[in-house]
């Protein structure tokens, strides 16, 4: 990795986000996104990728009117994976949004870095690459087969099309993998980087990736998309995979104000722990520890958290470990603080999925609206969880939480941007 940048603004270098780019499967662009999250809309269905439906895997949430052609130049796109598309789409957006999307770097190559997490990887191109193989021959085999599939490749891609040359990194540690990029990006802009894009994008429903998600016994296999992802209710069979992400632009809140952008949020505070996979009972103590430690970093009280975004695996071990979390972390609070979990609507998209929700996270503190967790009524835990409609709040404090199906743990306090 890369030294970081040390020069720019000195002033307020808390973390500051500044930009957001999604492509999710209820919508291309941030407002689309939000448009939809804040409305509670479910857009699970029947999975219609080719090969994939002799499988038993059924349900999912898929990016259905993304056209990477659209954004991305053709030099990229043949040698990149879908889910390395996403990414790039989306840290334009990001970038766009933050008001430095024509940003030029050729004065200070090292004042930008990217953070990126990636669960499987570019699963899709790595199967056609080796279809070509056994079917054809090496030599219907491009070169970019050693790279498109690589769980880098996001990282590698955006930061050599942009020309970021400063801390470039990856975080590979489950699906708490996209909380750990966006801590790891808060980290480098407090010692001295300028600016990070980070984030996660995952495409796990190519029919090898979906092969290989099979193992999961915590993937649901009801073929009802309003019945396949209902966290902590009585019904609650798995959870449902997706497609998607979203990037972040994260810098100094000085320099952000420097340059007169606004400090949508700041990243105040983060915590990881690992518990094991599968382990969601032991995932309770890990999970408050992680929840502890964050809000310690913050300097935040217990009481001072306004909502919580839930990881809502839809695992009944899972879910009470969770609800019994928050409860050991934030005392008496834990029954008061609205909860909600907008994944529902959109299936959970492994280290992409607590992106979303920080995404979401930082647009709910903006609209002062709680968004609600779809196709979620019967809860059957001691939570305040946002069901139904959004719920007009002013919330000030959210905390993020995400677990990982082989047992990493964390958590992640936003404060909103008027916050001193």
């Amino acid at each position: 990795m890369s030294e970081p940048h040390t020069g720019g603004s000195a002033g307020d270098r808390r973390a500051a986000v500044t930009g957001i780019g999604v492509v999710a499967p209820n919508g291309t662009s941030t407002d689309t996104f939000w448009k939809a999250t804040q409305e509670g809309l479910s857009v699970l269905d029947r999975i219609t990728r080719e090969g994939c439906g002799h499988l038993p895997l059924k349900v999912a949430g898929e990016v259905r009117s993304f056209d990477p052609a659209a954004t991305i130049e053709e030099r990229f796109l043949v040698q990149t994976d879908r889910f390395t598309h996403y990414a790039m789409a989306a840290a334009d957006f990001a970038l766009d949004d933050a008001g430095l999307g024509q940003v030029d770097t050729s004065a200070e190559p090292f004042s930008v870095g990217v953070v990126t997490a990636a669960g499987s990887g570019g699963g899709e191109f790595g199967q056609r690459e080796l279809q070509q193989l056994w079917g054809k021959g090496s030599r219907f085999v491009g070169p970019y087969q050693s790279i498109a599939w690589f769980y880098a490749a996001s990282t590698g891609q955006v930061s050599i099309r942009r020309g970021f040359k400063g801390p470039c990194s990856v975080v590979a540690s489950d699906e708490a993998g996209g909380l750990d990029a966006l801590a790891h990006a808060a980290r480098a802009v407090r010692r001295g980087t300028d600016t990070i894009v980070a984030g996660s994008t995952e495409a796990p429903l190519a029919p090898y990736s979906m092969v290989c998600q099979l193992g999961y016994e915590e993937l649901s296999r009801e073929t009802d998309p309003d019945r396949a992802y209902r966290p902590f209710t009585s019904a609650a069979c798995g959870f449902v995979p997706a497609e998607g992400g979203a990037m972040l632009v994260v810098e100094s809140a000085g320099a952000a104000r420097a340059r007169g952008a606004a400090v949508r949020a700041l990243i105040a505070g983060h915590a990881a722990t690992f518990t094991g996979a599968s382990r969601w009972a032991e995932s309770r103590e890990g999970l408050a520890q992680a929840i502890r430690g964050a809000l310690a970093e913050a300097g935040c009280a217990p009481e001072e958290v306004d909502v919580v975004f839930a990881d809502a695996l839809g695992v009944p071990e899972a879910d009470r470990a969770e609800a019994l979390a928050l409860a050991d972390a934030l005392g008496a609070h834990a029954a008061r603080v609205p909860v909600t979990a907008p994944k529902t609507g959109i299936g959970r998209g492994y280290c992409a999925a607590p992106v979303l929700d920080v995404a979401a996270a930082v647009l709910a503190m903006e609209h002062g609206l709680i968004p609600p967790t779809p196709n979620v009524f019967d809860v059957c835990h001691d939570l305040d969880l946002v069901t139904g409609r959004a719920r007009v709040a002013e919330p000030r404090t959210a905390l993020v939480l995400s677990r990982g199906l082989m047992g990493s743990n964390s958590a992640l306090v936003l404060r909103h941007g008027a916050v001193q």
